[in-house]
């Protein structure tokens, strides 16, 4: 089964797909928050076969929900309306820290598909632990 990631944000959201295996992870785009975005991904959804999604789960260094925690979780409601897919939710701490380090440990200067890089690292790490 194919999984979509979303690295949700406020102003720009991460998308993310598995192999058709749902093993691991890969960055494939970075789309503007805003009214068409539910859509957008339902579409996406549609055209690749994803049966079940992961939204990253924003939350501040105490562990409590945040803003960006609130819009992510109402998307995440919508978006099952819609499509009829599970939907879970995986800690996002610093994956867009992680998301910008090349494997050097340096960091890369700002990169457009950072958010989407993000995604994958939330979906890849929900995927490797349910997969156990």
């Amino acid at each position: 089964m194919r999984y979509l990631g979303i690295d949700y944000g406020t102003k720009k959201i991460g998308l993310a797909l598995s192999d058709e295996a749902g093993t691991m992870g890969f960055p494939h785009a970075v789309v503007p928050a805003g009214p068409a975005l539910l859509s957008k991904v339902s579409v996406l959804m549609r055209e690749q076969g994803v049966g079940a999604v992961v939204v990253g789960e924003s939350r501040d260094f105490s562990g409590a929900e945040n803003q960006v925690a609130k819009g992510a979780r109402a998307f995440a409601d919508a978006l099952s309306k819609r499509t009829g897919v599970p939907i879970f939710f995986e800690p996002e701490t610093l994956t867009t820290q992680e998301a910008r380090r090349f494997p050097s440990g340096e960091r890369a200067p700002g990169h457009a598909l950072v958010d989407a890089k993000a995604a994958a690292i939330i979906l890849t790490s929900y995927l490797s632990h349910t997969h156990e």
